[in-house]
This record gives structure tokens, sequence and C-alpha cells, in this order.
């Protein structure tokens, strides 16, 4: 279950939540709306690491090319193989 706390909770004892903060992410909320996540920095990392970063072909290094030559679609995916008609 996510933590949540109110903006004004979290300036009043910042320290406790970002103890709490440091285990689970915290969702801070600002007048009833979900503003902000408080979390620590290597699940930030983490996170970040996932990002996908979009080329253009001329970018694309041959070991690239490789890669995705080699790599095999998961079985599931022969569900779609009649979108290809």
């Amino acid at each position: 279950m996510v933590q949540s706390a109110t903006a004004g909770e979290v300036s009043k004892a910042f320290g406790r939540f970002s103890r709490r903060a440091l285990v689970e992410p915290l969702t801070i909320t600002n007048r009833g709306d979900e503003a902000l996540v408080l979390m620590s920095m290597q699940e930030y990392t983490r996170l970040k690491s996932r990002d996908r970063v979009a080329m253009s072909l001329d970018e694309v290094t041959q070991e690239m090319r490789d890669a995705v030559a080699a790599s095999k679609a998961p079985e599931e995916s022969k569900a779609f193989n009649h979108e290809l008609d």
C-alpha cells in the first residue's frame, strides 16, 4: 500500500516522512490532489534506468541492429500475427 500524506504534514515532520520514504515511496497531496512523490535515491535511480531512449535510424549502431535481429518475440505475441495480414 502506497503511503500518503498532505504537504502540510510533510512540512511539519519532514524527518519522519523522509525516513519512511527510504523504505517505500510517499505520495504527497496538495489540497486533496496527488502532487509529488518522495522516494529514496535508490528507487529513483532504478526507475530512471528504465527510461526509454528514442533514436533516429542513423544513431542506431550495428551492435544494436544485431541485437534486435537476434531477439525472439515472446510466445504470447503469436496471438497478434493475424494483424500482419
